[in-house]
This record gives structure tokens, sequence and C-alpha cells, in this order.
């Protein structure tokens, strides 16, 4: 899912958010709303200029681990 709720009221997203959370599969989604991530992504996969990160955590963890925020900036300071 592309940007899933860009275009939702806030009703609208918290039930989709529910609907989510509770979906026993696996959703591919990208977004640009920061508390959606934090709820409703277990696992970030980052695709970068040279390969992929991938870990098993939510959102705000994943921001905030040193390795990370290293691999990060060596992608993105070129």
């Amino acid at each position: 899912m592309d940007q899933p709720t860009n275009h939702l009221d806030l009703e609208s997203i918290q039930s989709f958010n529910e609907s989510a959370t509770n979906f026993p599969g696996n959703i591919i989604l990208s977004s640009h709303d920061h508390t959606f991530m934090q709820t409703v992504a277990n696992r970030v996969i980052e695709i970068t200029p040279e390969g992929t990160i991938d870990r098993i955590t939510d959102f705000d963890s994943y921001l905030s681990n040193p390795e990370v925020q290293r691999l990060r900036e060596k992608y993105y300071s070129k």
C-alpha cells in the first residue's frame, strides 16, 4: 500500500489502523504518517542506494537504533 492514510479523515484512519494491526497476514506499505507507522509496523525494510536495511522492530526503535543511524548516514551522506 502506498500512503494508505493520505486522504482519510481521523475516524477512517483509526479504523484502518485497527484493521491493519489485526490483519493476520503481511502488509507491505509506505507512509509519511509517523503515528500510523509506529502503531502498525513491526518490521522495517528501508531500501537505500546501496542495499537494504531490514529490522524486526517498531518504527521508533528503528529510527533511534545507533547501527541503523550509522548505516543511514553512510548511505545518504554521499
